[in-house]
């Protein structure tokens, strides 16, 4: 058996290929969509990808199903119960699928949306133990799929959770405990709330160690796994409905249009937003005026996702180098609105240096020594609920970065802010959307709540 696992940490994200290599017949499973290193691994090992498997509809990015279709002419399978606008495959509760000695079973596991599946796999035919089971948003290391996505599309939280605990305990905790466990994300990712930082485990692991399979009774399970969930970024319905349509190919070696000021200049003023891909300290030495900062060296995707609306053109401002990788990113959560970038940034900025502006960043100690003498000063921590709950800076106002966006009326543009996170990038990101929304003095943290807990931490 051939068996690979991808994890792209930018999304936390894991997809996996799986082959015979008695018979060269392999399927991928929850594909991201810029594909070619899957179909490069399965020709280096003279494999042919006949079907691309996807454990769900997908919030948090756009699969590849349709493009890695596409280039290997492999059939597209989800579940019986799902309703795509493209041709599948239905896979049946039960059913098995034979690669040659390598065998896959599909288990229905609803509960994080009502079309998810687990796929438990054979090294053998005939093993009594199976290898693995990929268990896509169902459960996780350390936690469980968050049942609460699909509520404003017409399932409620507490409907999904009834089905998740009966999903777990009929038809995952059935499996032995030497089974691994090959779940579809990581730490990061909003769609669970204690997702483990390893990228795999065991049922046996997770029977006895696992918060939410711990819960003694149904009623405990729902409201373990309900309440204290991050929000979840923006563009997750978005992803949720297009993972559903037939829609445009991406290209991936395909660069963004080269834009000079001028030609960047009319698509600004169009209502394209600019996307500055820099570090945050790169950013805050000097930056286009109107630009949102959301650096390519983290979590890139997810957070332009949650700030930058779907249906908006996107020109970049990135270093010289990272154009297609910037592009392809974004098109990874199906933001594909990517017309150009600009070419020599650098250049432009010095030339034309009324048009560049620098960000505040304060230190701790900067920011503790300050504060009392800056009047009408507002303080907002854009951290997840779950962080917060652990501790934050008396005063601050509690708001989300994916929630800046939606919620500026709440801030009053004209007072002097300052913005906090864990460590620093999404207070770069949410700055910059205040400064992009019109708000006159903003400043974020350096080291953000970290920082400053270990400063106000009392000497030993």
């Amino acid at each position: 058996m051939k068996f690979t696992q991808y994890y792209l940490d930018c999304l936390s994200q894991a997809s996996y290929l799986i082959g015979d290599e008695t018979t060269g017949r392999a399927v991928v499973v929850d594909p991201r969509r810029d594909v070619d290193e899957y179909v490069r691994d399965a020709e280096a090992a003279g494999l042919t990808i006949e079907l691309v498997i996807e454990t769900h509809f997908h919030a948090d990015f756009l699969s590849g199903h349709l493009e890695l279709a596409a280039a290997t002419g492999a059939e597209i399978g989800f579940s019986s119960v799902a309703n795509p606008e493209f041709a599948t495959r239905a896979l049946e509760d039960g059913e098995r699928y034979s690669l040659g000695e390598v065998e896959l079973e599909f288990r229905h596991t609803p509960g994080h949306t009502p079309e998810s599946l687990s796929i438990v796999v054979y090294e053998h035919a005939g093993d009594t133990i199976p290898y693995g089971v990929l268990t896509g948003d169902t459960l996780f290391i350390g936690d469980v799929g968050r049942p609460d996505l699909l509520a404003s599309i017409g399932f409620t939280r507490d409907e999904l959770a009834d089905q998740l605990y009966d999903s777990l305990h009929d038809k995952l905790l059935t499996l032995p405990d030497a089974t691994k466990v090959y779940p579809a994300h990581g730490a990061g990712s909003a769609c669970g709330k204690n997702l483990s930082t390893e990228t795999w485990s065991t049922m046996g692991e997770q029977r006895n160690e696992n918060y939410a399979l711990l819960a003694p009774d149904k009623a405990t399970f729902i409201e373990l796994v309900t309440e204290g969930q991050p929000p979840a970024p923006e563009y997750f319905l978005y992803d949720a409905v297009l993972n559903r349509q037939d829609r445009e190919l991406l290209d991936e070696t395909a660069m963004p249009t080269t834009l000079d000021l001028e030609a960047f200049d009319r698509l600004v003023a169009g209502g394209a937003m600019i996307v500055d891909g820099r570090d945050p300290e790169a950013f805050a030495t000097g930056h286009l005026a109107g630009s949102i900062n959301v650096g390519l060296n983290g979590r890139y995707a997810e957070f332009a996702g949650s700030v930058v609306p779907s249906d908006v053109d996107i020109v970049l401002v990135v270093e010289e180098g990272f154009e297609l990788e910037a592009k392809n990113r974004l098109a990874r959560i199906g933001f594909d609105r990517v017309v150009g970038y600009l070419q020599h940034p650098l250049a432009v900025m010095a030339a034309s240096p009324d048009r560049v502006r620098r960000a505040s960043r304060l230190t701790a100690v900067e920011y503790e020594g300050r504060k009392d003498g800056i009047d009408g000063l507002q303080l907002v921590d854009i951290r997840n609920p779950g962080e917060i709950a652990l501790g934050t800076i008396d005063g601050a106002i509690e708001m989300p970065v994916g929630q800046l966006p939606g919620r500026l009326d709440e801030l009053d543009p004209a007072r002097p802010t300052i913005v906090f996170c864990a460590g620093g990038y999404r207070s770069s990101v949410g700055a910059s959307v205040l400064r992009q929304a019109g708000f006159e003095d903003v400043s974020d943290i350096i080291g953000g709540y970290g920082a400053w807990s270990e400063l106000m931490a009392p000497s030993v």
